[in-house]
């Protein structure tokens, strides 16, 4: 399916949900082949050999093999990554197309998946590989194979051009299922086109977008129902921004401001994109979501009855990674980076540190900056505060009056620029909140840590994602963020004093604070509960697995021959 150029460019915030790098990989593309055996003349000895084989095959039949197809983005890149090796720890075979640039992000993870202890199958092989495949040339600069490295510098054109080759990535997607037959594609629900092409070659394809079960619920309420076309007051004006928007039919009273949601209206390419990606997903086998049934159970009940998806939640995935401290680390970061955050997180008492995080896309103006330093500082709290490279702060020329003599004086806070080890702060005993943009990825992390958070949501399902948070778990504080806009536009700038009034509300030694710190930690008990053997998500890899073997033919040889071109 091509997407005209001219509507591209408005696709490129909803890509965003919400780094890394590795030893290069050889050159060329790696080819997979089936490999079947020859075909001998039927005589009543090889009949039955025949048939012993079958047999033989039913009782100890060959590993499923998982083609995962991630969109090339880190908060869709690395749970995938994470999600082959749960896969891989049950005895699959998996297999991770991707383009080179992106083979270097993920191979750490990767090769840590490998290792022999970690992987559930009797074979010497990797139990994932790495299909590389180039990244379609279309006038990119060479390397710009992933979206981390589009910032608002490089203006329209590069977003544009970036859309257009991941259009063109069916064709190598079409060679390796005539090559190799897996036994079902994870794909990413941004590959609208693998839902076609899977069922062309009689491959399942499940869909996985690495979003809450809640923030799949509003959004396909959402694309059913556009609430913002209607109003129960006939006084209301429809476009006040302020007025407050039900999503009808779920579970909870879900209301969001209308500046808070995505207007078709004023980006029909968006609405049409997401249209057509929800369109896919309907057609295909099924959904895997990165979450927990202790977490939202009236939301998976929704998500599976009322709205008739097949979905198997397989979460918290990050769980299922070895290596906290390397877990999404660029290849050149220094360790000091991670070894002088702990330690100094080391000398401060239990629960007195807030983290600042928003993800690897957030851009702040330098007002939205200098505010959020004002508020670290009336907080009073001691502070990590990672900073996004490439964001034009690498300068002071942003902070406030005295807080470049609060940072030298080095007891207050930290700043980190660029990668942090996320989930090893978020597991510190220091840590006692987490102010996060409301990525998915991110706050599932900060469940399983047992970690509440000061929510500051800003485009994509991250509105969505801050109602579950604040208002169905009830786990966080929300900052009173009220407009969706993509990196590339502006926001409300919101003063240091709110800042500090929330972390102070999370923080403090108030009732609402007491109840949120302990809510977080029952949940923490739960995640790790549920990807232990006997839990729930345990539970629902097996059930897919189960049902992906059922699919497959009696004897069915899936087998690939690797060869190096």
């Amino acid at each position: 399916r091509y997407v005209r150029p001219a509507v591209l460019l408005h696709l490129l915030p909803s890509l965003l949900l919400s780094s890394s790098s590795a030893p290069p990989i050889r050159s060329g593309v790696v080819q997979v082949l089936s490999v079947q055996p020859p075909k001998k003349n039927r005589t009543p000895s090889t009949e039955h050999a025949s048939m012993a084989t079958r047999d033989e095959q039913r009782q100890h039949p060959l590993p499923l093999h998982i083609l995962f197809l991630p969109f090339f983005a880190p908060g869709h890149l690395i749970p995938v990554v994470d999600m082959a090796a749960i896969f891989s720890a049950r005895g699959a075979r998996c297999t991770i197309l991707t383009t080179p640039v992106n083979a270097d992000i993920i191979r750490p993870a990767v090769d840590r998946a490998n290792d022999s202890d970690c992987h559930g199958t009797d074979s010497p092989s990797p139990a994932v590989d790495i299909f590389v495949v180039p990244f379609p040339d279309v006038g990119l600069p060479p390397g710009m194979e992933n979206l981390m490295f589009l910032t608002p510098a490089h203006g329209a054109e590069c977003p544009l051009k970036f859309i257009q080759a991941v259009q063109l990535l069916r064709e190598p997607f079409d060679r390796f299922m005539a090559a190799n037959r897996p036994d079902a594609v994870v794909s990413d629900s941004f590959f609208s086109w693998s839902a076609d092409a899977a069922a062309e070659h009689g491959v399942p394809r499940l869909v996985f977008l690495g979003s809450s079960v809640f923030a799949r619920c509003c959004s396909e309420t959402m694309l059913r129902t556009n609430p913002l076309e209607t109003t129960t007051n006939p006084d209301d004006d429809p476009d006040d921004d302020a007025r407050l928007v039900s999503l009808p039919g779920l579970p909870h009273r879900v209301q969001l401001r209308r500046s808070q949601m995505m207007d078709p209206r004023k980006r029909p390419a968006m609405w049409a994109f997401h249209k057509d990606n929800d369109a896919a997903d309907q057609r295909s086998f099924g959904e895997v979501l990165n979450s927990f049934h202790e977490l939202e159970p009236d939301y998976v009940e929704h998500f599976r009855t009322t709205l008739g998806r097949r979905a198997w939640l397989v979460g918290p995935v990050a769980l299922a990674s070895k290596d906290m401290a390397k877990r999404g680390r660029p290849d050149n970061t220094e360790a000091h980076v991670t070894e002088g955050c702990l330690r100094w997180m080391d000398r401060k008492p239990a629960g007195s540190v807030v983290y600042v995080s928003f993800g690897t896309f957030t851009s702040f103006s330098p007002a939205e900056l200098r505010e959020l330093a004002r508020g670290l500082d009336l907080s009073g709290k001691d502070f990590v505060w990672v900073i996004s490279s490439g964001t034009g702060t690498d300068g002071s020329e942003w902070m406030p009056e005295g807080f470049a003599e609060l940072m030298a004086r080095g007891d207050r806070g930290f700043i980190i620029r660029g990668w942090a080890p996320q989930t090893l702060i978020l597991n510190h005993h220091a840590l006692g909140g987490f102010m996060t943009h409301c990525g998915w990825n991110s706050a599932l992390e900060a469940v399983s840590a047992g970690v509440p958070m000061v929510t500051w949501p800003r485009y994509a399902d991250q509105f969505y994602n801050e109602k579950l948070i604040v208002e169905v778990l009830k786990v966080g504080v929300s900052i009173g963020a009220k407009d969706f806009a993509s990196p590339l536009e502006g926001h409300e700038v919101i003063g240091g004093e709110v800042i500090a009034g929330s972390i102070g509300r999370l923080m403090g030694s108030g009732e609402e604070g007491d109840a949120v710190r302990k809510k977080a930690k029952d949940l923490s008990v739960k995640a790790r509960s549920a990807m232990e053997k006997g839990g729930s998500s345990y539970g629902d890899f097996g059930r897919l697995m189960d049902e992906l073997m059922a699919r497959r033919s009696p004897g069915e040889d899936t087998t690939p021959l690797i060869l190096q071109k």
